[in-house]
């Protein structure tokens, strides 16, 4: 493994790490409290997704999500060769956040992980289906555009994830998008109940979008890390 490459791997660990830290530990802090306002938990995710893309996008590109990684290599933005190792970080990452997790606030709220509203498996699916495909067109636009003046468009991820908090919450029970994000807590809390929905729905939601949005070209001096080292 080469020291670029070791760094990626790094990143996405402990970027992973971080995400899946403050977003399941506010659900389980929320739920020491007594729960908190449905704004408060969409706000807490979009800042756990915004500050690893911040601290280690111009390392590892901050896919954070095996989802997300899936869809870059699928559209051919990325390298297939680096997939296996993003995905292995990132799940490595999730455990490592949630086990922070449970060691420091418990294991309350089944350490945040998905469970759907009874009955509501199909709604799980879809908005899942549905809003993580949203989550990788925000991913395409920033990689394939740039950061944009001011860096802005670095906040449309965090946003996609935002909003999909706020609306899936109460329409479906729980919101993921992310398959790292609900295995870790799923395994150590136990928490399996219509697990699947999550799992599925994510990656065939991103090779929608990545089968719709290819890129058109990638200047070589624009391309993000990991990416093929030509694409004209």
């Amino acid at each position: 493994m080469t020291p670029s490459l070791r760094a990626r791997v790094g990143a996405e660990v402990v970027g992973t790490a971080l995400l899946v830290a403050i977003g399941t530990g506010t659900v389980v802090a929320a739920a020491r409290l007594g729960g908190i306002p449905l704004w408060s938990l969409a706000l807490a995710w979009g800042v756990a997704v915004l500050v690893p893309v911040l601290l280690f996008v111009r390392v590892s590109g901050s896919h954070l999500n095996p989802a997300v990684t899936l869809a870059l290599a699928a559209s051919g933005r990325i390298a297939w060769t680096e997939t296996p190792l993003y995905v292995g970080s990132q799940c490595l990452g999730a455990f490592l956040g949630s086990g922070v997790v449970l060691a420091t606030l418990g294991g309350g709220a089944h350490l945040g992980a998905n469970v759907p509203n009874a009955g509501g498996v199909a709604r799980t699916f879809a908005g899942e289906l549905g809003f993580t495909a949203l989550l990788a067109a925000s991913v395409f636009y920033l990689a394939d555009r740039g950061e944009g003046r001011l860096r802005w468009r670095f906040t449309l991820p965090p946003a996609a994830v935002g909003l999909a908090t706020y609306l899936l919450v109460p329409w479906a029970g729980s919101c993921s998008l992310n398959p790292a994000r609900t295995i870790a807590p799923a395994v150590l809390s136990g928490t399996y109940l219509d697990v699947w929905a999550y799992l599925a729905a994510a990656p065939l939601g991103v090779l929608l979008v990545a089968a719709l949005w290819r890129p058109r070209s990638v200047d070589l001096a624009d391309r993000g890390a990991g990416r093929p080292t030509a694409t004209q």
